[in-house]
Order: C-alpha cells, then sequence, then structure tokens
C-alpha cells in the first residue's frame, strides 16, 4: 500500500521511466516516418557489413576485446546523459571507475559506527549497454556502547546493471536501467544477515539543462530468515544541478518501507543535502571526483524504534576515480 508521506518519492521514479519511455518510442516513431516518406523502405541506409575475422589464423578475438575496451566504453558513455553519479544512490549510468565510500554514523542506542568503503569498489563497462560493479567488503567498527566490535560485514559482492534506453544531453537527455545485485553473508556475527541477498532494481533518470532527477526502487530479497529478516522496499529520489564546471550540488530522499519480518509495517524516511566536486583531470584518462554530505531520519522508527537496524544521522564521503 503507498502510503501519503512518500508519494514525492515513487512519483519521481514514475516520472523518470515514463519520460525515458516515452521519448524513446517518439524517437522511433520519427525514424519510422521518415523512412516512410522516402517510399522504399528497404533501401533504408544500414549498416556496414561486419568483417568475418573467425577464418584469420592471426585473429586472437579475446586480445582484440581487450584492445578495444575503452572504445566501447567512450561509445557506451557517449549515448548516455554525462549527469554526476549521486552520493546516496547507484545512477542508472554506466560508469567505469574505482569508488571510496566512508560512513560516520549514529545509531538509535548512542553507538558510534563507522563504516570504511561501504561496499563500493570496481565499476566496468564490458559492452556498450552493461556494466559490473565488483563490490569491496565493507570493514565496520562500533563503539560507543557496552560491546563494541569491530570486522568484516555482508559481502556486496556484485552489481549487473543493463541499460534499456538513453539519450545524451542532445537527444533527450534521459535512461532507464535495470539492476540485479547479490550480497554473499561473509560478515562476523555482529555485521551479518546469515543469509545470501538478492536485489532487483528498476532505475531512471531525466535532465533539463543543468538540472536532473535520477531514482531508483529496489526490493532486497534474503534466500534465508526471511520471517525475521523480511521483505522491504527501498526507494531513493535525487535532485542534482551543475554549474561552473566542477560543482554537483544534491539532494535526496531516502525511504525504506518494512514489507514483513521482524520490522514489518515500519518505515524510514531519509533526506540528504550534499555536494560533489569534479571530474577533475589527473592523468590521461584518469580523473577525480569527490563529494561529501550529511544524512538524517525525519521517520520516528529511525529516532526511537530498537529494531531500527539503521542510523539516526550521518556523515558520508565519497571519492571516485573514473577512467
Amino acid at each position: 500500500m503507498l502510503r501519503p508521506g512518500r508519494w514525492p518519492l515513487w512519483a519521481g521514479l514514475a516520472f523518470c521511466v515514463i519520460f525515458s519511455a516515452r521519448h524513446a518510442f517518439a524517437e522511433n516513431e520519427d525514424i519510422a516516418a521518415l523512412l516512410a516518406e522516402s517510399g522504399d523502405l528497404t533501401t533504408a541506409p544500414g549498416p556496414t557489413p561486419a568483417v568475418n575475422l573467425a577464418y584469420d589464423p592471426g585473429y586472437d578475438s579475446v586480445s582484440d576485446y581487450f584492445s578495444h575496451w575503452f572504445e566501447r566504453v567512450d561509445r557506451a558513455q557517449a549515448e548516455q546523459p554525462h549527469w554526476m553519479t549521486p552520493i546516496i544512490t547507484i545512477t542508472p549510468r554506466l560508469e567505469e571507475e574505482v569508488r571510496w565510500d566512508q560512513y560516520w554514523e549514529h545509531a538509535p542506542n548512542g553507538a558510534n559506527i563507522d563504516n570504511y568503503d561501504a561496499g563500493k569498489g570496481l565499476e566496468l563497462i564490458p559492452t556498450e549497454t552493461e556494466e559490473l560493479i565488483l563490490g569491496f567488503p565493507p570493514y565496520v567498527t562500533t563503539g560507543n556502547i557496552r560491546h563494541d566490535a569491530a570486522g568484516f560485514a555482508d559481502w556486496p559482492v556484485f552489481l549487473f546493471k543493463q541499460r534499456l534506453l538513453s539519450a545524451n544531453e542532445q537527444n533527450g537527455n534521459y535512461i532507464l536501467t535495470v539492476f540485479f545485485s547479490g550480497q554473499a553473508p561473509i560478515g562476523i556475527p555482529r555485521y551479518t544477515e546469515n543469509a545470501y541477498v538478492f536485489t532487483p532494481t528498476v532505475a531512471g533518470g531525466v535532465g533539463w539543462g543543468d538540472f536532473d532527477v535520477q531514482a531508483t526502487v529496489g526490493t532486497p530479497y534474503p534466500t534465508d530468515h526471511l520471517a525475521t529478516i523480511g521483505a522491504e522496499v527501498a526507494t531513493n529520489v535525487t535532485f542534482q544541478y551543475h554549474f561552473l564546471q566542477y560543482f554537483w550540488p544534491e539532494f535526496s530522499l531516502t525511504d525504506i518501507d518494512f514489507l514483513s519480518g521482524e520490522r514489518g509495517g515500519k518505515n524510514e524516511l531519509f533526506l540528504f543535502p550534499g555536494i560533489l566536486f569534479g571530474r577533475f583531470q589527473l592523468y590521461e584518462r584518469i580523473r577525480m571526483t569527490a563529494g561529501f554530505g550529511y544524512q538524517f531520519a525525519v521517520s520516528p522508527h529511525a529516532e526511537y524504534d530498537p529494531l531500527t537496524p539503521t542510523y539516526t544521522h550521518a556523515w558520508i564521503f565519497s571519492v571516485r576515480f573514473p577512467f
């Protein structure tokens, strides 16, 4: 059931999806109309036939694939908007970079939690419409309580992106992508769900000039302990603005709706003002982006409910090296 307090998040995501699909269909209709006016659809220009290299004894398909890697990356990114990846949510855009995030969190019980890396890692673009993220296991420390703890949390092993629709700033400025991610229960007892978790996600975005909106909605599904862990729907909408080449302020709303389990029927809503700086040229293809922000809970459960698993507020720092 959609609760009234969360309609802006769902409306933002729905708008991104509908806007992207509408523009893509309109472009297809325009192309068809132009071909129909020519009077002969069979004479429309087509792609140049590919040369069959299968019988060339000197041809190595693996070497050829990797030798043209960055050419594919450039083509993939030229066909999509050039917005910045938000700090809180995963962008629907395809990115090739190394990323590190740092969270300094404060829990409802007074604990201070430091999350090193937060599951980020290496992001690669193997094809012109796909991306693979290989996450690093986050290392977490908890202090300021009776039983302090430190160790690795569950490992977000991979996230796969399939871009469905996209257009750069000159051709519509929108994108629509689906994700699928997997998490392995390798964490110490304090920081593990004791179950593999798989998360399908839909993400979209639209832009107008220097302003853009990016949104995601996903449903983590644990393979075990469903009665206690439960199912949930996580939604994020991020508003972003770009000015003076290197400045990207943003404002995010993150909603977590617990559908079942020990927290079933509860809800958390977080707000996040932040800013990113970049992309700064370092060396050849290597650039750098860095940013920070402050996330805080505005829902009563996040402040007072002992079953709430997340934090009341956190400072977040992010650094990325696109290449």
